[in-house]
């Protein structure tokens, strides 16, 4: 069954965004701020040296929290990759935003061969809405340069919502979440105007073809998709210029399983560290190779991640950048157990219950550090209540945008909205003037759950059936009080009935409403 490309592809935004526009040229003498998002895969709570990590070194990411400000209490957008990153680029919750899980649609596509590997025609997951306006044409639409580099999962090829066709003038990863379980893949993506390129593309890596997709000669494959992202995003940094702001989005698939890198010195480091390991077998249906070190390779994995941010930001104080540049960092979901990854070694949740695809804490409280030298207060630890869908709002206040959201509305799509807060105050030191959320809301139709957080509060919905928690006394969730708080569960069930718009494609159990 070929994809769908006419039931989500029905009414562009051209007309929001010609409607609304403002030269780059009268923009850029504004001297706005360029941003740079990196977003990680599956990065534990817990899994940084400064949110308490002990056995993973992150100095440059320590180093970042210390010249600004980490918070405590960030959440993803969703416990799993394609729903967060669509909570990020469209500023909505999972009760209102189109995709709310990972659909994918390559595995009945056709098959195409890159030498002996078999691979398929069209991969991606679903697209994002084209009613609904997203991140990277607000910056557009505010005469940013705009690249992406990493995972995309907002759209498969060819469909209405590629990098291209998005606001994304550089791009250059993986379309699809899946094909980035291979490390040392066939292809990536690209969409370059400066190559010619006029949609999306694949590059097929011909040094890597000569080898399988599986077994030990996959060892073999010299081109490893993390480093050739990493360096073409240091490229297209350094051909950014102080005269025209620029907005980043890296994201980064480190450490998402497979377990692989090169044998370098990072990973060799860890080798003798962890001298004692454990191995792991392999799922080849999953794209998982087998690895012998599993605790070295995701340690080494984080290590790289972090070597990455120093890189970047030296590159930006190099162009004389770093002032004017705000750098966030932050991960896309709680920790995993795929590809031989073992959480509990590590302590990877922070001492928070639940892992990915989990709606308690663990699965959704992620790391969150904001650099921006000179105006966010350095060395800052803040506990304020953000969310992913935070994101849009805190951007357009950033940048002076004030036409957010009201001018951004479709008012051609019934309930178009947005459910973010901006947090510029909090990160620029301003506590005081800081609107808070009266609840923070996920859902997730694979393990059919719903969270609900108010306050000190958190309602998790398991198949219909409610869990109280309260976060101060308990933050590993262990004891439900649903029976002591009636009222509280009566408020956060109607909290759930107003925010969740039935999905079709993603169908979730709503708790009852009577006690």
């Amino acid at each position: 069954m070929k994809p769908n490309q006419s039931l989500f592809c029905c009414t562009a935004l051209l007309g929001i965004l010609c409607s609304n526009g403002i030269s780059a040229a009268d923009r850029n003498k504004e001297n706005k701020p360029n941003i740079l998002f990196i977003l990680c895969d599956d990065m534990g709570y817990g899994d940084l040296g400064c949110y308490g990590q002990k056995n993973i070194d992150t100095p440059s990411l320590d180093q970042m929290a210390q010249e600004g400000m980490r918070f405590t209490q960030a959440y993803a957008g969703s416990p799993v990759s394609a729903p967060s990153r669509a909570s990020l680029m469209t500023g909505q919750h999972t009760g209102h935003g189109h995709v709310r899980g990972n659909k994918e649609y390559w595995r009945e596509q056709s098959i195409v061969m890159y030498g002996s590997n078999k691979d398929f025609s069209v991969v991606g997951q679903e697209p994002y809405s084209p009613d609904h306006i997203i991140l990277p044409e607000i910056m557009k639409n505010n005469g940013y340069t705009t690249g992406m580099f990493g995972k995309w999962a907002g759209g498969y090829e060819g469909s209405c919502s590629t990098p291209d066709k998005r606001g994304v003038d550089e791009y250059y990863g993986f379309i699809c979440q899946f094909q980035a379980h291979l490390y040392y893949p066939n292809f990536l993506n690209r969409y370059s105007k400066a190559m010619g390129d006029t949609a999306v593309v694949r590059e097929v890596l011909e040094e890597n073809i000569q080898y399988p997709m599986y077994g030990e000669d996959y060892k073999k494959r010299p081109q490893y998709s993390a480093d050739l992202i990493h360096q073409r995003a240091l490229q297209w940094i350094e051909q950014q210029n102080p005269e025209q702001p620029f907005y980043g989005l890296l994201t980064y698939t480190l450490p998402h399983a497979e377990l692989a890198q090169p044998n370098d010195s990072i990973l060799r480091m860890y080798k003798q560290r962890f001298f004692t390991d454990k191995t792991w077998g392999g799922d080849e249906g999953s794209r998982y190779n087998p690895a012998v070190y599993t605790h070295a390779e995701f340690a080494g994995m984080i290590t790289r991640l972090d070597k990455y941010v120093g890189e970047i930001l030296a590159k930006l104080k190099e162009k004389g950048l770093d002032e004017n540049t705000i750098v966030i960092f932050s991960s896309d979901n709680g920790p995993h157990e795929e590809g031989g990854a073992d959480p509990a070694f590590f302590g990877r949740d922070g001492k928070l219950r639940g892992l990915k695809r989990q709606c308690h804490e663990g699965g959704i409280r992620v790391p969150f550090i904001v650099r921006w030298p000179g105006h966010v207060p350095a060395g800052t630890v803040n506990n304020h209540q953000l969310v992913f869908y935070d994101v849009m709002p805190t951007f357009c206040e950033l940048i002076g945008d004030k036409r957010f959201p009201k001018k951004y509305l479709n008012k051609q799509t019934e309930g178009d909205c947005f459910d973010g807060i901006s947090f510029a105050p909090t990160m620029l030191g301003n506590d005081e003037k800081q609107q808070k959320h009266d609840f923070l809301y996920w859902e997730f139709h694979e393990t059919d759950q719903i969270g609900v957080r108010m306050d000190d509060w958190k309602m998790l919905v398991k198949k219909g059936v409610p869990y109280l928690y309260n976060l101060v006394t308990d933050l590993h969730e262990d004891h439900d009080v649903s029976a002591d708080y009636p009222e509280i569960v009566k408020q956060m069930k109607e909290v759930i009935y107003r925010e969740h718009r039935p999905s079709e494609l993603f169908r979730i159990t709503l708790p009852s409403l009577e006690p």
